[in-house]
């Protein structure tokens, strides 16, 4: 896991929900995921800023 993402925010997030231990490692590929496609979006579009259009 490249823990991208902060397990207590989540915790947080979903407080009146249980979270189970793999939902944060797929949580955590999701958001690498969209990460890598909007910077390689802003990339493609001649920009070092990675803006929330990109996503």
């Amino acid at each position: 896991m490249a823990n991208t993402i902060v397990k207590a925010a989540v915790k947080e997030h979903l407080a009146d929900q249980n979270v189970s231990s793999d939902f944060y490692d797929a949580l955590d590929e999701e958001v690498s995921d969209l990460l890598e496609d909007a910077a390689q979006r802003a990339e493609d579009n001649d920009r070092k800023t990675v803006q929330a259009r990109d996503l």
